[in-house]
C-alpha cells in the first residue's frame, strides 16, 4: 500500500518537476519573437535589438519572425495558439489594445490567451505636416482645418492603427473635420506625406526624426504627456489639448500558461537589456522611452490602454475593415 502510495505521489509530482527543469534550462534552443508587421518599420528596428541582446544574454538564438496581416492580428494569433514554451513570442504594439474593442470576432482573447512578460518602451509620434502647409503651429493647423473643413488629407498606418486613433483623438478634441486616407503601413503612408499627397501625418518617433531634422517635414506637436528628450523644441499635444495622449508601445508576451519562471528569466533578461548603454543610446536617439516592467505591471498597463482606446472608438463609431 506504501508503495502503491509512493508511486502516485512521484507520478503527480512529475509534472511539476520536469516544468521546473525545463525553466532551469530555458533557453536550450532557437527561439522566435513574432512580429506582426512587416521588416523595416520601427517595431522591427527595436525588435532586431531586442533580439540581439537576447542571444548575447541567453547563449542561444532568438529570430525575427515578421508575420503581418490583419492589423497585426495574424501574427498575435500565431503566438497565442503557440505551444507555452517560451519558444514562440510576440512582440506587441498598442494594435493589441486598440483590436481588444475594434475586432470582437478575433479568435483569441490577449486577456485569456497571451501572459505578459514585460513592457519594453514607448514612442511617442510626431503630428508633422508637409511643408506647404502655411501651419507653424498647432492653432494654426486648426484654424486651417476649421476653415476648410474636409479639405486637409491625414493619412495613416491603415483603419484601426494607433495612427489612426491618434486622428480621431485629434479631429474629437479639436473638433475639427480632415480626411483620413488609409494606406497599408508606415512606409507608403510616409512617402504619400513626404510627397504632398497627405497635409499632415501622425508619424512614429522612429520614422519621423530623420525627415524632421532636414526640413522634410515640420513637427508641430509630440503625442506623448511629456515632451521627446530627441526634439525637446516640439510641444506635446497635451499642452493645447489636456489629455491628449497617443503613442505607441512595444511589449514581449508569451502563450497563457507559460511557466512563470520562464516569464521571470525573460522579463529580468530585457530589462537588463534595457539598462545597457549601446541599447539606450540607440532609443535615446530615436525618441524612444525605455521602461522594462514587470509582468503584472504589463497587464495593468494593456487593461488602460484597452479602456482609453476603446472610449475613442466608441466615440468616433468605428468599425474594422
Amino acid at each position: 500500500m506504501k508503495r502503491i502510495v509512493s508511486v502516485m505521489t512521484l507520478a503527480g509530482l512529475a509534472p511539476v518537476i520536469c516544468t521546473t527543469a525545463s525553466a532551469q534550462d530555458y533557453p536550450s534552443r532557437t527561439a522566435r519573437i513574432v512580429v506582426p508587421f512587416s521588416p523595416g518599420a520601427g517595431t522591427d528596428v527595436v525588435a532586431r535589438l531586442l533580439a540581439k541582446k537576447l542571444h548575447e544574454g541567453f547563449g542561444q538564438i532568438f529570430v525575427v519572425d515578421n508575420r503581418p496581416g490583419a492589423a497585426s492580428m495574424l501574427g498575435a494569433e500565431l503566438v497565442a495558439k503557440s505551444p507555452a514554451d517560451g519558444y514562440v513570442l510576440l512582440f506587441g504594439t498598442a494594435a493589441l489594445s486598440i483590436n481588444a474593442t475594434l475586432r470582437k470576432s478575433a479568435s483569441f482573447d490577449p486577456f485569456k490567451d497571451l501572459t505578459p512578460v514585460t513592457l519594453i518602451s514607448i514612442s511617442p509620434q510626431f503630428l508633422l505636416v508637409h511643408p506647404s502647409i502655411p501651419a507653424k503651429s498647432v492653432p494654426e493647423l486648426v484654424a486651417i482645418a476649421r476653415k476648410y473643413p474636409g479639405k486637409l488629407n491625414v493619412g495613416s498606418t491603415g483603419n484601426g492603427t494607433s495612427s489612426h486613433l491618434a486622428i480621431e483623438m485629434f479631429s474629437y478634441m479639436a473638433g475639427v473635420k480632415v480626411t483620413h486616407i488609409p494606406y497599408k503601413g508606415g512606409t507608403p503612408a510616409g512617402t504619400a506625406l513626404l510627397s504632398g499627397e497627405l497635409d499632415f501625418y501622425f508619424q512614429g518617433a522612429i520614422a519621423s526624426l530623420a525627415n524632421m531634422r532636414v526640413g522634410k517635414v515640420r513637427a508641430l506637436a509630440v503625442t506623448s504627456r511629456k515632451r521627446s528628450s530627441a526634439a525637446p523644441e516640439v510641444p506635446t499635444l497635451d499642452s493645447f489639448y489636456p489629455g491628449y495622449e497617443s503613442a505607441n508601445w512595444f511589449s514581449l508576451f508569451a502563450p497563457a500558461g507559460t511557466p512563470a519562471a520562464v516569464v521571470g528569466k525573460l522579463s529580468a533578461e530585457v530589462r537588463k537589456a534595457l539598462k545597457s548603454p549601446d541599447v539606450l543610446e540607440m532609443l535615446s536617439s530615436e525618441g524612444v522611452e525605455p521602461v522594462g516592467s514587470t509582468p503584472a505591471e504589463l497587464g495593468d498597463y494593456l487593461k488602460r490602454e484597452v479602456e482609453r482606446y476603446g472610449k475613442i472608438i466608441r466615440i468616433a463609431n468605428l468599425q474594422p475593415d
